[in-house]
């Protein structure tokens, strides 16, 4: 199956089974629809990338990064790199960029390559590079590592990786928070 195939399955299927009724994701699906190369950063007006939320086992504290060209602290993500599933992608960023070890899919997503969330959000042009400003769709997975463990920040992209309190998620990520809310309230 092609990656815009892979991606158009995902997406439908988050659609159908984790959306919230104001989460319509029309950009991406325009973006789906007209064929553009999504696994490509060069596509514009937006291009695919996976982000891992990386909780504590107690679901206390995520794992954060102080993101170098963003300034502001974000979960681990970032470009879409080729992998056998979406998550494994999302997973390959947040060891890149923390040097956390042990992650493990949380059980939410009983194994399976389903988006916990999905966000389509503007980011800044990079001058260096000639990119103007553009959208990135972010597949959100959610991940259980043990928050005693050391972490190697990535210098190149992040100031810093550290594990701050869960409620910090709520304006960086603020549909991932609610929805790590009703999770935590079920459990």
């Amino acid at each position: 199956m092609s990656f815009l195939d892979r991606l158009d399955s995902t997406v439908s299927r988050y659609l159908t089974e984790v959306a919230g009724p104001r989460e319509r994701l029309a950009l991406l699906r325009w973006q789906i629809a007209e064929r553009h190369a999504l696994d490509r950063r060069e596509t514009m007006p937006g291009h695919a990338t996976t982000s891992a939320f990386v909780l504590s086992p107690d679901h206390a504290r995520i794992l954060l990064i102080d993101h170098v060209v963003i300034g502001r602290w974000l979960q681990p993500g970032g470009h879409y790199e080729p992998a056998a599933t979406f998550h494994e992608s999302a997973l390959r960023e947040a060891v890149e960029e923390t040097g956390v070890a042990g992650s493990a899919l949380h059980p939410w997503h009983r194994g399976s390559d389903l988006p916990f969330a999905i966000g389509s959000h503007e980011v800044p042009g990079s001058p260096r590079r000639n990119e103007p400003p553009h959208i990135h769709h972010d597949l959100q997975y959610l991940f259980i590592a043990d928050p005693t463990l050391l972490l190697t920040a990535q210098e190149e992209e992040v100031h810093a990786a550290a594990w701050k309190p869960i409620v910090t998620l709520a304006e960086i990520a603020p549909v991932a928070f609610a929805r790590l809310q009703t999770l935590s309230s079920q459990g």
